[in-house]
């Protein structure tokens, strides 16, 4: 149940997440409106042959379509363009409208106006469980525990509604106010919170056997790379002599992220590099070689551990810093750029292939561990984590012999 719930975290944040760069176009022209709203695509792609036939499909729907006063223009211009790039076949590029491209930043920064609770769905039951509570959140402050499961927001029913409808119904403006009514044992209790800007909490860091580290991140967002920082601090304070990073169900993010994080812990030299259609190249390099990892150090990954993971896994592969332990991971080595249009919308294009260090391109293959460990379905122990924190266990004794 727990894998299920997992996985369903893992879709939902997936479709959000890449290795993305950010380019704001100013205005980059891609569609005109002319005085009936009607979209008009410029580009020489659309024949003359395609232009009467959407003239033809627009006279239909005027005189036949049932619903036909629910039709709002900005819905049809909206669809219209999502289509258009959905036709590039390409499953990374994607047209969001206004709303669509506010919640999408919102989701890379890793902030938003909310109560501070992570929740997940079991797919069967429908069910809506409060994960983790956030410190120093709305959540926390009024009381609400792990283990309580969501009935209504705003005394609005959400029982089997979808996890995205019913975390969209919980975010809200910064300072407004939410009803939240949650299951405990065999009491309903209702809470009232007031939303404020929520930092997600990418990193989570703990001790293993005493002296190794473990480090997990979630995702690539923004705010990691202070999260990282000071995880490491921690675990550092506390005597690490070894770390273990989980990667494991980790789309990815943020490219810049995940190369200055790498930046503290590689030796100087290339982190990662991207050609563009054109073949151009662009580098990432490490500032210096002041800031470096030289503990013994694992990399758990798994299938579901893609791109900026992919970037993270590779470079500590290429360079031997570490041990990669897992399954195969995803296979995402493309990258996608985030233009911005004049109307607040944005247009999400795959516009290069990344290359690891020593120049493998793994998009569609992904990245082979160095010690292949499958996690048993239905077993609650983590065999995997398992393996890593021997493996780094070990050469801890064997660097300290020597």
């Amino acid at each position: 149940m727990e894998e299920q719930r997992k996985e369903k975290r893992i879709l939902l944040k997936g479709a959000l997440y890449g290795a993305l760069t950010m380019f704001l176009a100013g205005v980059l022209v891609l569609a005109g409106l002319t005085a009936t709203g009607t979209v008009s695509i410029h580009t020489g792609a659309i024949q003359a042959g395609t232009t009467r036939k959407a003239e033809q499909i627009r006279q239909i729907i005027e005189k036949q379509f049932l619903y036909g006063d629910d039709i709002k223009n900005e819905d049809l211009q909206n669809m219209s363009l999502k289509g258009y790039v959905a036709g590039l076949g390409d499953p990374y590029s994607v047209y969001y409208d206004p709303e669509e491209t506010k919640e999408f930043f919102a989701s890379t920064e890793g902030k938003y106006a909310g109560i501070g609770a992570l929740m997940s769905q079991d797919q069967e039951t429908k069910a809506i469980t409060v994960e983790e509570i956030y410190e120093d959140t709305p959540a926390e402050t009024a009381g609400m525990e792990t283990g309580d499961v969501l009935t209504a927001v705003d005394e609005k029913d959400v029982t089997g509604m979808d996890l995205s409808d019913v975390v969209d119904l919980v975010k809200g403006e910064e300072g407004s106010k939410v009803k939240i009514t949650v299951q405990r044992g065999g009491d309903s209790i209702e809470m009232e919170m007031t939303r404020k800007i929520v930092k997600t909490q990418t990193v989570e860091i703990k001790m293993k056997d005493e002296d190794v580290g473990y480090l997990k991140i979630s995702e690539f967002d923004e705010v990691t790379l202070e999260q990282f920082r000071e995880g490491m601090e921690e675990l550092e304070h506390q005597g690490m002599k070894g770390l273990v990073v989980d990667l494991r169900d980790n789309p990815g993010g943020n490219l810049d992220t995940v190369c200055e994080i790498l930046d503290l812990i590689l030796p100087e030299g290339i982190i990662v590099y991207t050609e563009d259609k054109e073949g151009k190249r662009v580098e990432t390099k490490t500032s210096d070689e002041e800031h470096q990892f030289t503990k013994p150090m694992a990399v758990l990954v798994n299938g579901n551990s893609a791109s900026a993971s992919e970037v993270f896994t590779g470079a500590v592969q290429d360079y031997g810093l570490g041990t990669v332990i897992g399954t195969q991971t995803f296979g995402k080595g493309i990258v996608q750029t985030l233009f911005s249009l004049d109307d607040g919308s944005c247009l999400k294009l795959t516009t290069a292939q990344y290359f690891t260090p020593n120049g493998r391109n793994i998009h569609g293959e992904g990245i082979s561990p160095d010690i292949a460990v499958e996690q048993p379905y239905g077993v609650k122990e983590d065999v995997q984590l398992g393996k890593a924190v021997e493996t780094v266990r070990q050469e801890v004794a064997g660097s300290e012999k020597e």
